[in-house]
C-alpha cells in the first residue's frame, strides 16, 4: 500500500515545541552504492537517523563520518562500539549525552547492541534509541524487553526507538514494543509500508516507535518523496528506510 500525502518539514513552534523527521535504515556495513545511499538520505531532510549495520571493521569511523558527511550530517554516536547500530543528526539537534550498550551474548549469536542518546531540540527534550534485534526469536523477545527498559531509564519524557527488527508485526518481539509504546506505521501510515527486500519489498520489519506522549505526523518507507527514487532505494542497500516526521512538545520546567 502506498499512501502519498504531505510530510511535515522539521520546523520548531513559538511555545518551543518541535516537529523533527526521523529515519531509521538498515545500511548493510555501507557494502552497496553509497552515494545512492546518500541521496536516499538528503532527500529525506532527517533530523536523526537511526542505522543499522554501520560499518564495525576496519576504519568504520572514516566511513560512517563520510556518510554523515555527503547527506549533510554528523555521527551523533554508536557504530562499532554499539555493534553495528548508530545514530546520525543534523546541527539542529543540541546533544545531552550519549551511551552505546552491549546486550549480552548468546554464544554462536552475533553480537548486538543499542546506539542511545538525549537530544534538544528548540524547547523538546527527547531520548532516541536506534537497534537491531536478532535473528533467533527468544533472543530478539528478550532484546525488546531489554530496549524497552533503557527507554524506562532514560529520564525522558518523549522518546523515539527504531531499527531493524528481524520480524514483523505479527511477531512477539514486535508486539512487545508496540503494545507498550506507538508504531508509527499503524498510528499514521504514509508512504510505503513493506521494507524488505530493497529490491522486492514484501515484509515490514523496520519500524520506527515513539512514546505515547510523541505525535506521529506520518511513518512509512518514503517512496514517492520528492528526491528519492526507486533506483536509489534498490541500489542502496537490501532494507528499505522508515520516515516518520514528529511533533515533540516543549519541556515544561
Amino acid at each position: 500500500m502506498l499512501i502519498v500525502m504531505l510530510l511535515p518539514n522539521s520546523r520548531t513552534e513559538p511555545d518551543g515545541s518541535a516537529v523533527i523527521r526521523v529515519l531509521s535504515h538498515n545500511i548493510r556495513s555501507m557494502r552497496d552504492d553509497t552515494e545512492a545511499l546518500a541521496r536516499v538520505i538528503r532527500a529525506c531532510a532527517p533530523d536523526l537517523v537511526l542505522v543499522q549495520e554501520a560499518p564495525r571493521f576496519f576504519r568504520w569511523r572514516k566511513k560512517l563520518a563520510r556518510l554523515a558527511a555527503a547527506a549533510d550530517l554528523v555521527i551523533l554516536t554508536g557504530g562499532a562500539t554499539a555493534a553495528g547500530p548508530a545514530i546520525l543528526c543534523s546541527l539542529r539537534a543540541t546533544v545531552e549525552r550519549t551511551e552505546d550498550v552491549l546486550l549480552p551474548l548468546t554464544p554462536g549469536l552475533h553480537r548486538r547492541g543499542l546506539a542511545t542518546a538525549v537530544v534538544r531540540f528548540g524547547g523538546a527534550r527527547l531520548g532516541v534509541v536506534s537497534c537491531h534485534l536478532s535473528l533467533n526469536a527468544q533472543e530478539r523477545y528478550d532484546q525488546a524487553g531489554v530496549l524497552l527498559d533503557r527507554l524506562a531509564g532514560m529520564g525522558v519524557e518523549h522518546a523515539v526507538t527504531g531499527g531493524d527488527l528481524n520480524e514483523g508485526p505479527d511477531g512477539p518481539a514486535f508486539r512487545r514494543l508496540a503494545d507498550s509504546l506507538q508504531d508509527g506505521w499503524a498510528t499514521a501510515p504514509w508512504g510505503a509500508e513493506a521494507t524488505w527486500t530493497s529490491t522486492g519489498p514484501h515484509r515490514r520489519i523496520d519500524a520506527l516507535f515513539a512514546t505515547r506522549d510523541v505525535e506521529i505526523l506520518g511513518c512509512g518507507v518514503p517512496l514517492g518523496l520528492p528526491g528519492v527514487t526507486e533506483a536509489d532505494l534498490k541500489a542502496s542497500t537490501d532494507h528499505r528506510p522508515v520516515l516518520a516526521a514528529l511533533r515533540v512538545s516543549a519541556l515544561v520546567l
